[in-house]
């Protein structure tokens, strides 16, 4: 994969995941055995085994594969492998852009972004999507014509907590049920991948930045979307899920009252993902 930081720093790199995503849908072989590995009972199992404790026993060797500095995290005893996945991160690790007429970054991600045409379709590495078939809504997708599609990659050794990127009054959680498919871009030259995805959206009416949805989109072998769904109050910064293992997505739609940070939008341009934490700004009102 091809990246570039907010320091300007490109990085190309292929990791484990990468080269196992393109045998899976590049080899014939490969995509054999994806046909088993998308199955939802499949999912639902991997799920169960990784919230065992016998599963703990993955956790250290996670840890080395992905050189992940355990200092930045809350002291606790992991009951499981989810457990540790889904570890909370302290919170001077993370720090919210102070300007609030910025738009935030939920989650530690790879992200590009891309303006939604009048047809209300966008591209996501060669692969078109029309935001009714990724809303099932064609009144909701009509909301953000002439607005920017914010695609936030989540790899699996990025932190899979994430919080609102912007503060108002929310929906209630819209769940789409769908087949598990990897979000990796190496798989988008075969399938319509996030349409695919079950997912979960909630709609932001936002003071700062109009109306903006933010939803979850999981992966292979992601068996849960965790969110919070107790309060009608959205709150920037403030966690809204998480995600169990796997490499996920995190979508943001926003309408003409906000414009991407012009780096992200000339990255994305240049064919590069940047690289964002949570909590820095991709955006402003």
């Amino acid at each position: 994969m091809n990246y570039i930081d907010l320091d300007g720093t490109r990085i190309e790199t292929t990791t484990g995941q990468d080269k196992v995503l393109s045998f899976l849908y590049t080899n014939i072989l490969g995509r054999f055995l994806l046909k088993f590995l998308v199955n939802r009972r499949l999912s639902v199992l991997s799920g169960k085994l990784l919230d065992s404790p016998c599963s703990t026993v993955l956790i250290q060797p996670f840890i080395k594969k992905n050189g992940i500095c355990m200092e930045d995290y809350e002291k606790k005893d992991y009951r499981s492998f989810n457990d540790f996945f889904t570890r909370k991160i302290q919170a001077e690790k993370r720090p919210i852009c102070e300007d609030p007429h910025s738009l935030i970054s939920p989650c530690d991600c790879k992200a590009t972004v891309y303006p939604i045409s009048k047809g209300t379709t966008f591209s996501v590495k060669n692969t078109e999507y029309t935001l009714r078939s990724l809303l099932r809504s064609p009144r909701l997708a009509g909301r953000f014509e002439n607005g920017y599609a914010y695609i936030l990659r989540l790899s699996v050794e990025d932190y899979h907590r994430y919080v609102y990127a912007a503060s108002g009054t929310r929906s209630k959680n819209y769940h789409i049920d769908g087949t598990f498919h990897t979000v990796n871009p190496i798989a988008n030259d075969c399938l319509p991948i996030y349409k695919e995805n079950t997912r979960e959206y909630t709609v932001i009416h936002s003071p700062v930045f109009g109306d903006i949805v933010q939803m979850e989109v999981g992966a292979l072998m992601v068996g849960k979307i965790s969110n919070d769904n107790s309060s009608s109050t959205a709150v920037r910064g403030e966690e809204k899920g998480y995600f169990e293992y796997g490499g996920s997505t995190i979508i943001l739609l926003t309408n003409h009252h906000t414009s991407p940070r012009a780096d992200l939008l000339q990255n994305t341009l240049n064919g590069y993902e940047t690289k964002i934490l949570q909590g820095q700004e991709i955006g402003k009102a």
